[in-house]
């Protein structure tokens, strides 16, 4: 994913606009779940506000995880971090956690939203990431072959 040029100008605006979307959500999320949907919460039975509380952290972890990645994409992108480096499964992409679609349909319009639109973003960034894996095997896979053939000629 990382050309030279157009290509280069064109990933930087991917990330840049990825990188305000998900704070933009991040923030939205926050003054809901922290404040605004307390209204929301306590007119649920209890069940359903253990559900609320649970996918308000389901929300925040996938938004954290969208901006530890997308912020490794600008540190490479700045030159802060070689390529390979954010491919390390520790810079990767962390897994989003999964929400329910039966405790979905119980959630108050505004969470269910919030929800909907964090699972929405993990998976756009997810096909990034698999795509810089994906690209990162196809150069590295000549390499590879041409080293197998040289180590088997000595």
């Amino acid at each position: 994913m990382r050309g030279h040029g157009y290509d280069s100008r064109m990933q930087r605006r991917v990330i840049d606009t990825l990188y305000i979307d998900a704070m933009v959500l991040a923030d939205e999320a926050r003054s809901y779940f922290d404040e605004g949907g307390r209204t929301d919460r306590e007119a649920l039975d209890p069940m359903a506000r253990v559900a609320f509380s649970c996918e308000s952290l389901k929300v925040t972890t996938r938004l954290m995880h969208v901006i530890a990645w997308l912020l490794t994409q600008r540190a490479v992108d700045a030159g802060e971090m070689a390529p390979r480096e954010a491919l390390d499964p520790s810079r990767r992409l962390g897994p989003a956690p999964v929400t329910d679609p039966a405790a979905l349909a119980t959630m108050p319009p505004v969470a269910r939203h919030l929800i909907e639109s964090s699972a929405e973003l993990h998976r756009r960034v997810a096909r990034l990431d698999q795509a810089q894996v994906e690209e990162a095997e196809e150069v590295e896979s000549p390499v590879r072959s041409m080293h197998a053939r040289l180590a088997m000629a000595f």
